[in-house]
């Protein structure tokens, strides 16, 4: 009987070893896996970075380019080459208008409405007429 309790224990024992053994290796292979995922993500994040600053720089060029196409030399030259007969812009080109936007457009798509209305009839006139009879 003695045998029994002692190969009890030993099994026990052996059994606990190996369910720690197992969820052991389970939270080992659950941090490796978080950790490549975790590698993963830093480097698309790595790549999406390089991608953004590669369109910014392109963005920078192009918007240079624009510039300089944009400058009134260029635009002479290519006005001349392409004989297009173009003049250039007279002062000012830009008028401010200091009053109020709304109600002038307002004034002016109302215009017709509130515009003294003309008269279709003759006015009335009176006669003082003597009577005399």
């Amino acid at each position: 009987m003695n045998k029994k309790n002692n190969h009890a224990f030993v099994n026990q024992l052996l059994v606990y070893t190996l369910v720690m053994i197992c969820f052991s290796g389970s939270i080992g292979l659950g941090t490796v896996w978080l950790r490549h995922q975790i590698s993963v993500t830093a480097n698309s994040t790595r790549e999406y970075a390089q991608r953004i600053v590669e369109s910014e720089r392109q963005l920078a060029e192009l918007n240079t380019r624009i510039t300089a196409e944009q400058s009134i030399d260029v635009l002479a030259r290519r006005n001349a080459e392409w004989r297009l007969g173009l003049v250039l812009p007279r002062e000012p080109q830009v008028v401010r208008v200091s009053e109020s936007p709304e109600r002038r457009l307002a004034a002016r798509n109302n215009a017709e409405v509130f515009a003294p209305e003309a008269v279709s009839t003759a006015p009335v006139r009176f006669r003082v007429v003597n009577n005399q009879r």
